[in-house]
């Protein structure tokens, strides 16, 4: 009975390394789907090594018979889908340091904050509407299929908009 218990894991080590060695085998299967998700090569290093590492890992989890390559992209998406998340929760790099540069607006900004939004009750309706579109980053196209005009009256009350807010606040806006 030991000769049996002893041979056991020796096969078992065999199958792992038949799975390691499939696993090896989908890892250009791996960098082509990653690259749906992502364009930079480096970051589809980092998420192809990422999964392997979990697949790795986690290879007890792993039932034979079952497709290996679908269990393999299942954690390739999952780990790009919790990372995405994660950037967005927790900024890195620059907007990180932009984050802690950043300081809270003075008494200043509010009252200008305050005169911008008098000046922009005293514009027209049509001119009103057209600059707070197009500032908002609705497209120029976009924004004159809204107002029910050409592009070109756009243009223009966007352009008459911009010239009496700066008639009413001074220059003291453009800082």
């Amino acid at each position: 009975m030991t000769s049996s218990s002893s041979a056991e894991p020796a096969s078992h080590c065999k199958e792992m390394s038949a799975i390691e060695r499939e696993i090896v085998e989908l890892t250009p299967a791996l960098r082509a789907f990653a690259r749906r998700f992502l364009r930079s090569d480096d970051d589809i290093d980092d998420l192809v090594q990422e999964t392997l590492l979990k697949a790795l890992n986690s290879l007890h989890l792993y039932q034979p018979g079952t497709s290996l390559k679908s269990w393999l992209f299942t954690i390739l998406r999952n780990t790009f889908c919790t990372n995405y998340r994660r950037q967005k929760r927790e900024p890195a790099g620059m907007d990180a340091a932009i984050e802690q540069v950043a300081i809270a607006p003075t008494q200043e900004w509010t009252l200008r904050e305050h005169e911008l939004q008098r000046a922009l009750t005293r514009l027209s309706d049509d001119r009103r509407r057209a600059l707070t579109l197009v500032a908002a980053g609705t497209s120029y196209e976009d924004a004159a299929r809204m107002c029910g005009c050409r592009i070109g009256t756009l243009k223009s009350r966007v352009s008459r908009a911009r010239a009496s807010l700066l008639a009413m606040l001074g220059n003291h806006l453009v800082d």
